[in-house]
C-alpha cells in the first residue's frame, strides 16, 4: 500500500461509484486501458481482488468494500484539510454537500444564494430528493449535513430546529369552503382530498391529525410532489394539505387559496441534521451557522387570512 498513489485511488473510487471501466474512463477523461492499468497496479499493491466480474455487471469483492470505504475517509481528509489551511490564510473555499427534502427546494436555494456571496469560494453540491433516499444518503455518509422535517429516529443524528413548518389546507379560489371561518375539521369528511404519496412526511402528520379526530377523507389522488398536487388543486380537484413554503414565490397567483380549518395549521419544524459521529468541515460548519442565525428572515405568508397567494 505505500506504493499506492491518490491517483490510483481515485481511478478505483469512480470504478466503483460507476460499476463501470468506461464510464470512469469518461468521468476522469483518460483511456480505459489506462484505468484498467491503474486498478491493476493497485490490486496488486494490495494482493486481493477489487472487483469481479459476473456477466456483464461489476461487483466490489470484500476487499474492494473496504478500500472503497477507505477512500472515502481519505478523501474526505483531504478536503477538509484544504479547507482548513484556506480558512488559515483568511479565506473559506472547499465544497459543501447538502441534501434536503424535496419541499425544503422553496427555500433552501435564497439561502444558499445569499451564503454564496458571503463566500464566493465555496462551491456547492445540492441533492433535492425524499425522505427514504435521504435515509439512504445518511447511512452511506454521502453528505454534510441535511435538511429535514422530520430526522429519522433510527439513525443516530444531531439535529438542530431551525424554522417552523406550517402545514396549511389548500383549496381552488373557487372552493365552497373559501372565505370561512374555524371550518370544523368533521366538514374534511366528505371532500375530495388530494394526498401526498406513502411515506411522505406531510402526509404522516396529516393522517394522524385525521386519525385522532376519527376523520376519514376521501382520497381522489395521491401525487409524489408538492408541484403536481398544486396543479390539482388549481384544476379543482380537491383540497390538500401542504406546506406553507409551497407557496411561497407561487407561480400560480390567483388559483389557490389557504382554508381557515380547525386544528390547522399543523405546527412542525425544520432541522438541520448531521451524523452524530462526524467532524464537520470548515465550509460545513459555516453553513450550519450561517443557516440558524439567517433562517429568521425567510418569509411565509400569514395563514390566518384565507387569503389569494
Amino acid at each position: 500500500m505505500i506504493q499506492t498513489t491518490l491517483h490510483q485511488l481515485k481511478v478505483f473510487e469512480t470504478v466503483a461509484r460507476h460499476a463501470s471501466f468506461t464510464r470512469a474512463a469518461e468521468e476522469l477523461f483518460i483511456t480505459q486501458p489506462t484505468v484498467s492499468s491503474q486498478v491493476k497496479q493497485l490490486t496488486k499493491s494490495i494482493g486481493l481482488p477489487l472487483f469481479e466480474q459476473i456477466g456483464k455487471s461489476l461487483y466490489l469483492t470484500d476487499a474492494g468494500k473496504e478500500l472503497l470505504a477507505t477512500c472515502h475517509d481519505v478523501f474526505e481528509r483531504l478536503d477538509n484539510f484544504e479547507m482548513k489551511i484556506a480558512d488559515l490564510k483568511g479565506t473559506k473555499q472547499g465544497q459543501l454537500r447538502l441534501a434536503v427534502i424535496t419541499t425544503a427546494k422553496y427555500f433552501v436555494p435564497r439561502l444558499l444564494g445569499s451564503f454564496c456571496q458571503h463566500y464566493p469560494g465555496v462551491d456547492v453540491a445540492l441533492q433535492v430528493t425524499n425522505h427514504q433516499e435521504i435515509q439512504r444518503r445518511m447511512l452511506e455518509n454521502e453528505d454534510d449535513l441535511y435538511i429535514v422535517s422530520n430526522p429519522p429516529q433510527e439513525i443516530d443524528l444531531r439535529s438542530e430546529p431551525f424554522l417552523d413548518n406550517p402545514l396549511v389546507v389548500v383549496a381552488n379560489k373557487n372552493h365552497p369552503l373559501v372565505g370561512q371561518k374555524n371550518i370544523p375539521l368533521q366538514q374534511l369528511n366528505n371532500i375530495q382530498f388530494i394526498m401526498r404519496e406513502k411515506g411522505s412526511g406531510t402526509r404522516t402528520a396529516v393522517l394522524d391529525l385525521l386519525s385522532k379526530n376519527k376523520i376519514s377523507v376521501k382520497v381522489k389522488l395521491e401525487l409524489g410532489s408538492n408541484e403536481a398536487i398544486k396543479q390539482a388543486i388549481a384544476g379543482g380537484l380537491g383540497i390538500s394539505v401542504l406546506s406553507e413554503h409551497c407557496l411561497i414565490s407561487e407561480g400560480i397567483r390567483g388559483e389557490l387559496t389557504i382554508l381557515d380549518v380547525e386544528h390547522f395549521p399543523i405546527k412542525r419544524r425544520w432541522y438541520v441534521s448531521h451524523l452524530a459521529g462526524k467532524q464537520l468541515s470548515v465550509i460545513a460548519q459555516t453553513f450550519l451557522d450561517y443557516l440558524l442565525s439567517e433562517s429568521k428572515n425567510i418569509p411565509l405568508p400569514s395563514y390566518r387570512i384565507a387569503a389569494k397567494v
